[in-house]
């Protein structure tokens, strides 16, 4: 079983959250009562859905992260799976951006333009710390 298909199954069991295909044609997302939370691209390539708000407060530890990839603009953050604690990050994650997501008002913020897929290249960490 990959990390991604792991998370899946743990949030799955999680009453806010309910499955089906991704928006973006890719793959398998859950979905608040309001918004998709979370996009399953990749045995270790996932998209969360957070606010602009949320990202703004947590710019500085996400960013400082090697399992997260930030996209100038997006609502998105893409979450590199590879182990387990990326996985215990992931759900972390998700429980802020469904108290976010419900934290706003409707109007509060416009539409997302997509998730981060095809927006986002994720290097391994190896490669990415250049060894």
């Amino acid at each position: 079983m990959t990390l991604a298909q792991r998370a899946l199954e743990r949030l799955q069991a999680w009453p806010d959250l309910t499955a089906g295909p991704a928006s973006c044609g890719i793959g398998r997302a859950l979905r608040s009562v309001r918004d998709e939370i979370v996009h399953f691209h990749s045995p270790r390539d996932v998209d969360l859905h957070l606010t602009r708000r949320a990202i703004q407060r947590f710019h500085y530890d996400l960013s400082g992260s090697s399992a997260i990839r930030l996209v100038p603009g997006s609502c998105w953050v893409t979450v590199h799976l590879d182990c387990e604690a990326d996985v215990d990050l992931l759900l972390t994650l998700v429980s802020s951006a469904l108290k976010a997501h419900q934290a706003r008002p409707p109007a509060d913020e416009p539409r997302s333009v997509g998730c981060n897929f095809h927006r986002v290249t994720v290097l391994p960490r190896d490669a990415a710390a250049g060894g």
